[in-house]
């Protein structure tokens, strides 16, 4: 993270805005595991994270395990199929929708196996509605994202899959305070107008802010009183505009930041967000470059630093997470980066300044 001007310390009430069901020095991953096996996924996830373990997605398993095709599984009286250019809208659940809930199904057969007694914070995630949008086509191949309408309807469908698929995981696992993660690495793409159409020589229109505040305001109210995290590992995180729709956690690459974010960053924290940062290299084959966990937070330290936050906020406010998912990454490695977040966590807490 790049040095910039200090700042003038934020107040000392801020304090009191700091308390997160994952409690502090939490560490987690942002979704993807590498393999096949669902079973082993799961359980070096919760042996490796007890404050805030999550359910990992398999996208080596094909079609429907990836994070848009499980997301567009939970979708309610909305059905995709898989074309060669990717998710489409269709008129009846097919064999791919049929594909994507049993591998969801899998997967929370197995989270409940090794959650058994599991008191505490869980986390699940989804694609959010700006990026799925963007992600799933019309039938006439085009984005949803270039339809108000379907967006509207999209968001709609999302939200009411995502109260049902909540609700299984807190029967399954009834100890846990689920936390949802609302993934959108396309966000940005989207209130800049970056998207591509379908044909690649145009971009869709951006979306207003106000109309991607508000739906993901929506997205959050379905969660009730537990908690929203919105994750994007792309550059230009609108920190801004996610704090206001009141989400509870932002999570990002901590490597894409600017010093013009820093603004931004300190009235999160000010006003009680807990930010997610990915600081452990998310891919590779020797888990031996993650030998310095305490290295790996030195970047978020010096931020504190110019934002002239408490040191006693930093393990309260800070979740230590991989830069994004880890399905690039070798088996060996994955566990390792999950180790590597945990320990870095620890060392914010023992060393804040």
């Amino acid at each position: 993270m790049p040095a910039a001007a200090p700042r003038r310390p934020y107040p000392a009430q801020v304090t009191a805005k700091q308390t997160f069901p994952w409690g502090p020095a939490a560490a987690t991953g942002i979704g993807s595991m590498p393999g096949t096996d669902v079973r082993e996924a799961v359980r070096t996830v919760t042996g490796s994270l007890e404050a805030l373990p999550y359910l990992p997605e398999l996208p080596a398993r094909g079609p429907g395990a990836d994070m848009t095709g499980r997301t567009a599984g939970l979708l309610a009286e909305l059905y995709v199929r898989l074309e060669p250019s990717g998710w489409r809208i269709g008129d009846r659940p097919g064999a791919d929708t049929r594909r994507a809930r049993a591998w969801l199904r899998e997967d929370l057969d197995a989270l409940e196996e090794f959650t058994q007694g599991h008191r505490g914070a869980l986390k699940v995630s989804a694609v959010g509605p700006w990026t799925l949008a963007a992600a799933v086509e019309r039938r006439n191949g085009e984005a949803m994202l270039g339809d108000p309408g379907a967006c509207r309807d999209l968001a709609a469908s999302l939200a009411e899959g995502l109260r049902a698929h909540l609700a299984e995981v807190r029967r399954r696992v009834p100890g846990a305070r689920v936390v949802l993660q609302l993934d959108e690495p396309s966000l940005t793409a989207v209130l800049t107008g970056r998207v591509p159409t379908a044909s690649g020589y145009r971009t869709h229109r951006a979306v207003d802010r106000a109309v991607v505040e508000g739906t993901l305001r929506e997205l959050v109210a379905v969660a009730g009183p537990d908690p929203v995290v919105v994750h994007s590992c792309a550059p230009g995180v609108p920190f801004g505009l996610l704090r206001r729709a009141q989400v509870t956690g932002i999570s990002f690459d901590a490597a894409l930041l600017t010093p013009g974010e820093d603004e931004a960053l300190g009235e999160a924290v000010e006003g009680g967000t807990a930010l997610f940062a990915g600081v452990v290299p998310a891919s590779g084959d020797d888990p031996a470059v993650l030998s310095d966990p305490a290295g790996s937070v030195s970047g978020v330290r010096s931020l504190w630093r110019r934002l002239g936050l408490s040191p006693e906020l930093l393990a309260k406010s800070v979740v230590v997470t991989p830069a994004c998912g880890l399905a690039g990454a070798s088996p060996a490695y994955a566990r390792a980066a999950l180790a590597s977040c945990v320990r870095a966590a620890t060392s914010l807490a023992d060393n804040p300044e």
